[in-house]
Parts: structure tokens; sequence; C-alpha cells
């Protein structure tokens, strides 16, 4: 039994072994040779919406032979205050794993302390593993090893996406630039923390010149509505936009984890330009937790 809780938290080799899954399954797909969760029942404990990521667990959990129970934070006691690690004794008594869609990073590490069962971090407010995974792999798929290459990250390089993308860059030995205004920066102690070769620049043109990948998210995060007004003001210097993608390497990824809010962090034009690559990337989140559901029950 396995948890994948961070990317901090994961070994190179374990990353390495979620890729090269992936792409084995992705390949399998329709005939699988063996179903790692026949006979389970997997919860999606989701406190946040989500389309991409309820949809690829509940495909990935049937097509691997288990069973499903999506349960709202809100509509089950941790919504009237149950403390987690009471939730985590209960729920480790009836099913074989869980994946955790939330806010605080510690109560999907609380929950997996106290489960007993695999447990999956499918977001928090400090991190998104699957999400990198799957954004690695794509990357891969596409243009060979991500070592050595440069991945630049632009808008709010504080959030989640971009803390998990800080450290797989150490991890898996690319480049990292982070463009964004200084109060949207990743904390310089993350960075230490995480190691490796990471740029952090307000300078959005210095960091996409030459860059192998351009990555975006959304400028207002789930639970930062009320900072839309200020946030859509300061990041809007930090669109993916024709003329950025010219300062790339002339084969350059423009990537989006989604969903696109067109005009603001991606223009229309670039978002359409670069639809396969973005729904690709969305697809692979499947097959490479697919993957990570293999490791964690092994």
């Amino acid at each position: 039994m396995k948890n994948l809780l961070s990317i901090e938290k994961l070994s190179r080799e374990d990353i390495g072994q979620f890729l090269a899954d992936a792409s084995v399954i992705k390949k399998e797909r329709g005939h699988p040779p063996t179903q790692p969760l026949a006979g389970q029942v997997w919860a999606l404990i989701f406190s946040k919406s989500s389309t991409r990521t309820r949809v690829s667990f509940e495909v990935g959990v049937r097509e691997f032979g288990g069973k499903v129970m999506f349960l709202n934070a809100g509509e089950i006691q941790l919504g009237r205050g149950e403390p987690i690690k009471d939730t985590a004794r209960v729920l480790g008594r009836m099913i074989h794993g869980a994946v955790i869609r939330t806010f605080a990073q510690s109560d999907v590490e609380e929950f997996a302390r106290y489960s007993g069962i695999p447990t999956i971090n499918a977001l928090t407010d400090q991190e998104h593993p699957c999400q990198i995974l799957s954004d690695i792999f794509t990357c891969q798929e596409k243009r060979g090893p991500i070592r050595g290459k440069v991945v630049a990250f632009l808008g709010d390089g504080a959030c989640n996406v971009a803390n998990s993308w800080i450290f797989a860059a150490a991890k898996l030995g690319f480049e990292l630039r982070i463009a964004s205004p200084a109060a949207f920066q990743p904390s310089a102690e993350l960075v230490r923390r995480a190691g490796g070769k990471i740029v952090v620049t307000a300078d959005i043109q210095s960091a996409a010149a030459g860059a192998d990948v351009l990555y975006t998210d959304v400028w207002v995060s789930m639970g930062k509505e009320a900072e839309a007004a200020g946030r859509l003001t300061a990041l809007a210097g930090y669109q993916i936009n024709r003329a950025l993608v010219k300062l790339a390497k002339p084969d350059a990824l423009v990537m989006h984890c989604l969903p696109a809010y067109r005009g603001k962090e991606i223009d229309e034009e670039t978002f359409e330009a670069n639809a396969q690559t973005i729904f690709d990337q969305a697809e692979n989140r499947l097959h490479v937790q697919k993957a990570v559901l293999k490791w964690a029950v092994a």
C-alpha cells in the first residue's frame, strides 16, 4: 500500500515508473491484461468541484475493475465538522482506497495517516501532483525526455500547480522559469527547499525566450474568487499569445491544465492553435492516474 500525497515526497524512481507504466496503459486501453482494482471500492472525496479529475479517476477505477463511490464533502459528516481522522478511520474499514480533492494539504496527509488505505491527492491548495505527472508525460510523449529542457510557467507562480512543477524540476533535471509579478511569485523558502534549477522573474519575455514549453493556469483559482478583480489587473501582462510564442523555440509546446479562460491567461487564437496538445494533456490524466492507481495497490 502506497500514498501519492505530493510531488515533493515522491522519489525520482516512482515518477519514472508512473511515466513508463502510463505509456503501456495508454496503448492497452480497451484490452488491459490485468484489473488491479478488481473487487475493490474506491471513494472520491471532493470538497472542490471538478470535471477532468473526477471523470478521469472514475473511469480509471472502473477500467481497472473497481467500483467508485463519489462523496461530496459537504454532504457527509465532514461538512458538519467531523474530524478528518475520524472519517478516515471509518472509511478505512469499509473501502479500499481514497482519492481526495480539497483545500488543505494537511487534510490529505491526515486522512492517509489514519485510514490505513492508499490515498491519492487529487488537488490541494499546496500541490496538484497528478496534474504535473500528466503534464510531464505529455511533454515526453511529444518531445522526448524532459531532462535538460526549459519549462516556462507564466502567470500565478504561487499556486498549487506551480508548486508541483517546482518540485518536479528538481527531481527530473529540467529548468523551470516562473514569470509572475512579485506578489504572485513562489516563496523563496519553497524554491530553496526544492533545489534544482528554478528561475523566478517578473520578466515574461526572458522567461519565454528559447523555452521548450510555455505553460499557464487560471489566474483566479478556486477559493480566490474574492480576489478576482485584483488578480486580473495584476496578471494582465502575463498572457500567452502569438507574440510570446514567437520568443520560445519554434516547436515549443503550449500547455494549459484547464479550465481555460480565453482572453485572460491565454488568448483565443493561441489556445485553438495548440488545442491538440492541450486536450492530449487533458486525456493523459486518465492514463497517468491509472498508473498511479496500479502503483498504489501493488
